[in-house]
């Protein structure tokens, strides 16, 4: 007899979904010498309270530490961690000068800062949080230093975790290099002889780096994946698959985008920085041809996908790529394949750096998304979550009181999942690490099974990331041990009554109704994907020559979808009440997906024959009246 499978509610399923991946033995080293050294130097040092504030902020930056180019670490871990040391002194400087009333005032505000202006973007979220976590604990953990001193050791204790990153190897540290020769072989030269011969018989430089130059390991991982991401879309064209690898194949240079556009660790690029750079703008052409051929429909020879991924073996391994298949050009999308790959040889043969297509975001777009109806919304959720766990903590608290704000920062935050899943985790966290803490201080010496605990936790946090209530219950052990070792008497019982208190606040805030129109944040990134889509789409109709600026264009339109995408993904796992206000997004964002790859099928046919075909045209035609069809029917808010 036929059962049909249970299907849970999204909201429910969401909670119970977790990442997979290998171990990031590299994470792992580095949260076991994070948090755990930083507190026995305290406590060697006779300044325990000092240890436990720097601590708490490599505890944080471990939280927020992500596989990646060391370069992009430094901002993702650095900004955060500044502006949790402003914080902790302004909460700090706060505590001490200002009654209950007044202090609840000052931290409602610093809230709705944060919180608008975490609508920038991933660093700004981390950054907002840091603040009002450290502010918190600036003002409701009592400690004899003054405010300036715990800042400091704030931004010491970040400053150590960033320090390990930059000083350790990570997972794909030793990728060999040898010396040898670059060619193509004679069936792939031959129709292209005239042109190319004297330029791929010579032999390129064979210092291809040293193989324990590890600085550029988390680059290199980056540009890697787009070329095998590629490779799979090229796989799946014509398949039921193509559409989810065009969507990785956009992940993956938006992680690479992100993982060689960060702070320079050296004043000079490096021959390695800019053979870098130069694989990856490569990438550009051949995932642009490999949309159009996606688009087309029609399936490619299968050693079509042979030459992007042997070029991501030689990006991984940091050696030369060797031979590469014969071409293919029958329609315009495989010409344009077939000579990104002879760009990207060529690219691969020079190694002179190249633009990564990029536009950093100006400061009035910056201003603009903070004040726009994500950043008010969230703003003021935040500022209301906060400003009240601060309130009833005090009353219910005279010191020691941090931890209700604490946890209510982080139940606010859409990031780590939708509402109802992120209340039910913490929940289940907090129960389930309390109680294994009050096992651990029955038993444990102190302070040295202390500090053992918080080093074995913060090893723990790179692994407990995956699923937001297994990151809760080590980060819940992770801090009782080193509040305890800062002096403050065991509480268990009472943090996990604190934080069933922090999740009805956040239950109820999350459904009050605020001014302006719900769902803010995911129309403001819909509305960001549909201008961006217009002006991909304008620039390759008016036919101009710069292809720099179309990469440019069609690099932001993929990246606005891709973040729109996410936030109404997340918007319709949560409890039905509030995710009929994204309602019918989902439609508009995938009209938008077929408009850009649209666009980038006739941009590679108009540079072939130098004019669009009947069902390019036509295609566009409908895409923009379906579109306008949307508007119509209840979404002019998006344009």
């Amino acid at each position: 007899m036929y059962r049909p499978a249970l299907v849970l509610p999204p909201w429910i399923a969401h909670a119970l979904r977790a990442q997979r991946g290998p171990v990031p033995w590299s994470a792992v080293v580095r949260g076991g010498l994070g948090a755990g050294v930083l507190v026995l130097v305290g406590v060697v040092a006779g300044r325990a309270s000092l240890g436990v504030v720097a601590a708490i902020a490599a505890m944080l930056a471990g939280v927020a530490d992500r596989p990646g180019s060391r370069r992009a670490a430094v901002r993702r871990l650095g900004v955060p961690g500044l502006a949790g040391a402003g914080g902790m002194v302004l909460g700090s400087y706060g505590g001490e000068a200002l009654g209950a009333v007044g202090l609840t005032v000052l931290l409602t505000v610093v809230g709705l800062l944060a919180g608008s202006v975490s609508a920038v973007g991933p660093v700004a979220s981390g950054a907002g949080t840091q603040v009002l976590v450290a502010a918190a604990v600036g003002a409701g953990m009592p400690l004899p230093e003054v405010g300036w001193q715990r800042g400091l050791a704030y931004a010491a204790g970040a400053g150590w975790l960033i320090l390990l990153r930059l000083a350790l190897p990570g997972p794909g540290a030793f990728a060999g290099a040898f010396a040898g020769g670059f060619r193509l072989d004679a069936a792939f030269r031959a129709p292209f002889r005239a042109r190319f011969q004297a330029r791929f018989d010579s032999r390129v430089d064979p210092r291809f780096g040293s193989p324990f130059d590890f600085r550029f390991d988390g680059e290199r991982d980056a540009v890697s994946a787009v070329y095998d991401a590629v490779a799979s879309l090229l796989d799946a064209v014509g398949t039921d698959l193509a559409g989810a690898r065009r969507a990785a194949l956009t992940a993956a240079l938006d992680h690479a985008q992100d993982a060689l556009a960060g702070p320079r660790l050296r004043r000079y690029a490096s021959s390695a920085e800019r053979r870098l750079h130069a694989q990856y703008a490569a990438a550009l052409p051949l995932a642009e041809a490999a949309t159009a051929l996606a688009w087309a429909g029609e399936a490619v020879p299968e050693r079509a996908s042979e030459g992007p991924r042997r070029l991501a073996s030689a990006v991984r391994a940091n050696t030369p790529t060797g031979p590469l298949p014969a071409p293919s050009r029958g329609v315009p999308a495989l010409r344009a394949l077939d000579d990104a790959l002879l760009h990207a040889a060529e690219a691969f043969d020079r190694a002179e750096g190249a633009d990564l297509h990029t536009r950093p975001r100006s400061l009035a777009v910056r201003i603009r998304i903070v004040l726009g109806s994500g950043g008010r919304e969230y703003g003021l959720r935040v500022a209301l979550c906060f400003g009240a766990s601060a309130a009833v903590a005090q009353a219910l608290h005279h010191t020691h009181w941090y931890w209700l704000p604490a946890t209510a920062v982080f139940l606010v935050k859409p990031d780590l999942g939708p509402l109802l899943s992120r209340v039910l985790c913490r929940a289940a966290g907090t129960v389930l690490g309390a109680l294994l803490f009050a096992g651990f201080a029955a038993v444990l010496p102190r302070p040295e099974g202390l500090i053992a605990l918080v080093a074995v936790c913060g090893a723990l946090i790179p692994v407990a990331t995956r699923h937001f209530a297994a990151q809760t219950g080590v980060v819940t052990v992770l801090v009782l041990a080193l509040v305890m070792i800062g002096g403050e008497p065991q509480a268990s019982v009472s943090r996990i009554g604190e934080t069933l208190l922090a999740c009805v606040i956040v239950l109820v805030v999350g459904h009050l109704p605020m001014p302006g129109q719900r769902g803010g944040g995911v129309l403001a990134r819909l509305g960001a994907a549909e201008s961006a889509a217009h002006r991909y789409l304008g620039h390759v109709l008016d036919a101009s020559p710069d292809r720099a600026g179309r990469w440019v264009l069609r690099r932001e339109a993929y990246r606005s979808l891709a973040e729109a995408r996410s936030a109404i993904a997340l918007a319709a796992a949560e409890l039905p009440t509030l995710a009929r206000h994204s309602a019918g997004t989902e439609e508009v964002a995938g009209t938008l997906e077929q408009l850009v790859d649209a666009t980038t099928a006739c941009a590679v046919h108009l540079d072939d024959a130098g004019h669009l075909t009947p069902r390019h045209t036509q295609q566009l035609t409908g895409l923009l009246d379906e579109l306008a069809a949307l508007r119509d029917r209840g979404y002019a808010h998006i344009s």
